[in-house]
């Protein structure tokens, strides 16, 4: 390994240091409390250090964001999809959907809230954003869903659903335990739509 590679995987790894000690202080303190600071304290060094390895708090917000989508990704590709059955395998993906967003409120305020209103992601983090979508999208496609106002209802359905289990019984199962019955009111719809 050359000098030049070491020095580029250290850099990464502390890269990866630096998203993960963000989130946990994003977890105990809240994604808007989030200070370079605190972040450098918790690495064991100095803010104006961070510089090294990132542009600044908007960067560092990229990184996790991206993450993120990385993560859900990942959540979502270890369901089993059975074209046969769209219900199962529709059901199983909300449900992955809602464990994962439950997991980590500060992952799911940063990925779905707008949580923090002085911040937007960049266009390459946001591209993680766009590509998981896009995965979705083929996904619903190979169980038959199509079109733009089926994808909208499907979005809105399952935003809905997470949205009321993180905000009303975030350790508990009230609107995941609704999951079936969402889902059956949504292939209704496409059928009914469909005759």
């Amino acid at each position: 390994m050359t000098t030049s590679s070491r020095v580029l995987e250290r850099r990464e790894e502390m890269r990866a240091r630096l998203v993960a000690a963000a989130w946990a202080l994003a977890e105990r303190d809240g994604l808007a409390a989030l200070s370079l600071r605190d972040l450098a304290a918790e690495l064991g060094m100095r803010a104006p250090s961070l510089y090294t390895y990132v542009d600044g708090k908007a960067a560092i917000y990229d990184a996790m964001f991206a993450e993120g989508y990385r993560e859900l990704d990942e959540a979502v590709a270890t369901v089993p999809v059975d074209r046969d059955d769209p219900h199962g395998t529709l059901t199983r993906s909300v449900t992955a959907f809602l464990r994962f967003c439950q997991a980590s409120r500060a992952r799911y305020q940063l990925l779905f809230t707008g949580a923090l209103p002085d911040w937007q992601p960049s266009p390459e983090a946001y591209a993680a954003s766009v590509a998981s979508y896009e995965r979705m999208v083929e996904g619903l496609a190979e169980l038959g869903v199509h079109g733009q106002d089926a994808l909208d209802l499907w979005t809105a359905l399952t935003a809905g659903l997470a949205a009321q289990q993180l905000a009303n019984d975030p350790d508990g199962d009230r609107w995941v335990r609704l999951v079936p019955r969402a889902v059956s009111m949504f292939l209704s719809d496409l059928t009914e739509d469909r005759s």
